[in-house]
C-alpha cells in the first residue's frame, strides 16, 4: 500500500500578483521552490487564509530572490494580491516510510524571504 503524504509547505506567503489572461499555474520566486524542495511542473495545491479557497495548479518558476508568488490564468481568480498563501506538495510514499516521511516547512516574513526551514 502507499500513502499520499505531504513533504512540502511553504508557509504564509503573500501573493504578489495575479495574471488571469496567462497560461495557468502558481509563479514561485526560485529560492523558496528549492529550499521547499518543489520543482517546476510540480503539483502544488494552495491554500488561501483569506477567502478559504483550494486550488490545485503546477508550480512554474519565478524570479529568484523577488518574493514572487503570482497566480496565474484561472488560478489568479482564487485570490488577491496582499492575500495570505499556502503552498503544499505530497509525494507517494510506501506504507513502510510513511510513519517517517518528514515534511520540509518554508516560514516566509512579509516580503517572502525565507525566515527558516524545518523538518517535521
Amino acid at each position: 500500500m502507499y500513502r499520499i503524504m505531504c513533504k512540502s509547505k511553504i508557509h504564509r506567503a503573500r501573493v504578489t500578483g495575479a495574471l488571469l489572461h496567462y497560461e495557468g499555474s502558481i509563479a514561485v520566486d526560485t529560492d523558496l521552490l528549492q529550499a521547499a524542495d518543489i520543482l517546476p511542473g510540480e503539483k502544488v495545491e494552495v491554500l488561501n487564509m483569506n477567502n478559504g479557497s483550494r486550488i490545485e495548479t503546477y508550480a512554474i518558476a519565478g524570479k529568484k530572490g523577488t518574493g514572487e508568488m503570482c497566480l496565474n490564468g484561472p488560478a489568479a481568480r482564487s485570490g488577491c494580491e496582499g492575500d495570505e498563501i499556502i503552498i503544499l506538495a505530497y509525494a507517494l510514499v510506501p506504507d513502510t516510510e510513511a510513519k517517517n516521511t518528514k515534511m520540509k516547512v518554508v516560514h516566509v516574513d512579509p516580503s517572502n524571504k525565507i525566515k527558516n526551514t524545518l523538518l517535521r
